[in-house]
């Protein structure tokens, strides 16, 4: 099983038979015209309605390749928000849903933003995708910090404590499922701020991870998000250094 790097928080996962992709946005490598074109069965996931996580350009694949099988498994809150029209999915998923067909079976686990995670079992593979599920505000965590809310620039009027204590309850949650993933994409953005690995160290700390995958660091840049091997190191966790956009590796 091969992982590709597409852009942000997007990544195609393939398999002998089937092939997953994970919150397209961007493809500066063009990456997907080959991933397309090989006549495998593909599922097009979107966690959420962020326009750096899901744009209606996927919906287009179907009829730019006729012959290739997709099927578009989207998280609810892109309908909610009128970025797609009923038709336009295969399956609609929130949290605590379930759908399987003969080549993958999925769940849509929660976050503490927008949308879903996903666990999505593919070929003997157990594959995380966090979507925007972190801990964002990791850097008003400081060790004076008495709890309450504050007031930032960039987010407004923010509970960082009782954002955190949900982020905790989702990964909970998740561990109800599974503590064990093959493959797990997560979020290690630099814009965070200091601890920007928190939410990322806090998910190690209770899963075993076959491979760490970085992502969503665009802005802050890809040796930002290698900060993290240091504490998947420590963990034993095989960590993936993803170098540019179109890399590959295999799981």
């Amino acid at each position: 099983m091969n992982i590709t790097y597409i852009f942000h928080s997007g990544f195609v996962i393939e398999g002998e038979h089937c092939i997953a992709v994970f919150d397209y946005w961007l493809d500066p490598a063009n990456v997907m015209p080959n991933m397309l074109g090989k006549g495998k069965h593909v599922y097009v996931f979107s966690s959420h309605f962020h326009e750096d996580h899901y744009t209606s350009a996927i919906l287009q694949w179907k009829e730019q390749y006729p012959t290739t099988p997709i099927t578009y498994i989207l998280s609810r809150d892109i309908l909610k928000r009128h970025r797609a029209n009923w038709d336009d999915a295969d399956v609609w998923m929130a949290k605590g849903a379930q759908w399987s067909d003969n080549h993958i079976k999925v769940r849509a686990t929660g976050s503490n933003d927008s949308g879903v995670s996903w666990i999505v079992e593919m070929e003997g593979k157990r594959i995380f995708h966090a979507g925007d599920l972190n801990n964002w505000y990791a850097r008003f965590l400081t060790d004076d910090f008495q709890g309450g809310t504050i007031f930032s620039q960039e987010f407004g009027e923010i509970d960082p404590l009782a954002d955190e204590k949900r982020y905790l309850g989702e990964l909970t949650d998740i561990l109800k499922i599974s503590n064990r993933f093959d493959i797990a994409m997560f979020p290690i953005d630099g814009r965070i701020g200091n601890g920007y690995t928190r939410g990322g160290r806090q998910f190690i700390d209770r899963f075993s991870v076959g491979l760490f995958v970085p992502m969503h660091f665009v802005v802050s840049g890809f040796e930002s998000a290698w900060r993290m091997k240091e504490f998947t190191d420590e963990k034993h966790i095989p960590f993936w250094s993803i170098t540019h956009e179109g890399a590959t590796t295999k799981v």
